[in-house]
């Protein structure tokens, strides 16, 4: 699983262009205490813009379909291993799809599922998927438009989970039983408003095999448009993917905010 040479020499010139000492020490212990990916991109340096996103002034107009699509990370922003997804993972029906008796919870469980803790989006929207060729894992990007007042107090919801949720049993649609763990997960302080969990799901298949899954779910408000996040797989799942591709994606939602309605 060790990444190429090349790659490692990324996570250098990355380093320094976007100033991680800074981005991890708000990410705090909980990013200290995990295996440290072996690669970074440095894409996000791109713009040169400061860790906080500042919101444009006048930039109330909502994005068309064509600027969603451009706000989006994709695999030439991240780099290798990334690649296109080849399609759903079965862990997302076999693990995901499940229920517990606990409302909070289960509407956390539901959102891990559909990728939509908002709800239906209001506007233009754009989604880019994709793989982990060496880990397997599995990233999903969303940029869409909700009203920001409903959207904060989904972020608000998102970070009481921690303490209503911290630890649930939920059952699958297949009879499994999974202990269920939900952590917070620091971001960098980009955006409006943010947050972002990472929750374990642990149990075993119908053949008696351990499974372990990680999902890290993440979402910034950017005036009137909302990125959401899930990075997630059987194997490791890097927190600094997800916080380095959550900075990255808001600087650029920013940015193209900044053109208002303009065609690209």
């Amino acid at each position: 699983m060790t990444r190429p040479p090349a790659t490692r020499a990324l996570l250098a010139s990355a380093l320094s262009a976007l100033s991680a000492t800074a981005l991890l020490a708000t990410a705090g212990c909980s990013v200290d205490d995990e295996p440290r990916p072996r690669w970074f991109s440095a894409s996000a340096s791109a713009t040169g813009a400061s860790p906080a996103v500042e919101q444009p002034a006048g930039s109330g107009a909502a994005l068309t379909e064509a600027q969603a699509r451009a706000a989006l990370v994709t695999e030439a922003d991240l780099g290798e291993p990334w690649a296109p997804t080849r399609g759903a993972r079965t862990w997302r029906d076999g693990l995901l799809k499940a229920t517990t008796e606990d409302r909070d919870c289960q509407r956390l469980l539901d959102a891990l599922y559909t990728e939509e803790p908002f709800g239906t989006p209001k506007g233009p929207q754009a989604t880019s998927a994709l793989d982990d060729g060496d880990t397997d894992a599995q990233l999903h990007y969303r940029v869409t438009a909700h009203p920001p007042a409903d959207v904060d107090r989904t972020l608000d919801w998102m970070k009481s989970l921690p303490g209503r949720c911290g630890q649930f049993t939920a059952a699958t649609t297949r009879g499994g039983i999974q202990g269920v763990e939900v952590g917070d997960l620091p971001l960098p302080p980009v955006g409006d408003a943010r947050q972002a969990l990472r929750v374990t799901l642990a149990g075993e298949t119908e053949e008696g095999e351990l499974t372990y899954l990680t999902v890290d779910l993440a979402a910034v408000r950017v005036g009137e448009e909302t990125i959401t996040l899930t990075n997630a797989g059987l194997d490791e799942v890097y927190a600094e993917v997800t916080q380095q591709a959550v900075q990255l994606g808001a600087q650029r939602l920013a940015e193209i905010r900044k053109q208002g309605r303009a065609q690209i």
